[in-house]
């Protein structure tokens, strides 16, 4: 398994990035202010954008993993390796999500508790509804985890 950083080309990577935030101009918002990880294990098999938002503050604003590989642990290896590479400059990893029983779960296993809301924010920000597992998503859900 290997984690690379992107340093050009970032927008080459949107086919799976629009798996994690399925708005391209939302993408836009934090992909070029954000690192970019890739994790290729005999392919591309995940990617994370992460941004920094305050002094120690760390957001992870999209993961994605290929779907003929999820469950695997790619996911979850991409967030250790994240939250190592925070971890040395200290502070908090923060993640918005969907109020979502295929997403919390999995966040909630690796660490994050549930730190806040933001009320109808899928429904301000989205030109279209999501749905997820069947659900329309409305709120955006933050996690937490100290490091």
């Amino acid at each position: 398994m290997d984690i690379r950083r992107i340093e050009s080309g970032k927008r080459d990577f949107l086919p799976l990035l629009l798996l994690g935030d399925e708005q391209e101009d939302m993408i836009d918002r934090y992909l070029d202010r954000g690192t970019l990880l890739a994790l290729y294990d005999g392919g591309l098999r995940a990617v994370c954008v992460v941004t920094k938002e305050a002094p120690g503050v760390f957001e992870i604003k999209n993961l994605a993993v290929e779907p003929a590989f999820q469950r695997q642990g790619y996911g979850r290896a991409m967030v250790r390796h994240v939250a190592g590479a925070c971890r040395t400059a200290g502070g908090t990893r923060l993640l918005g999500t969907g109020d979502s029983a295929l997403t919390l779960p999995f966040y909630r296993a690796c660490g994050f508790r549930e730190s806040h809301r933001v009320p109808n924010f899928f429904l301000q920000f989205y030109d279209h509804p999501i749905y997820e597992g069947g659900r329309l998503l409305s709120d955006m859900v933050y996690l937490s985890m100290e490091l």
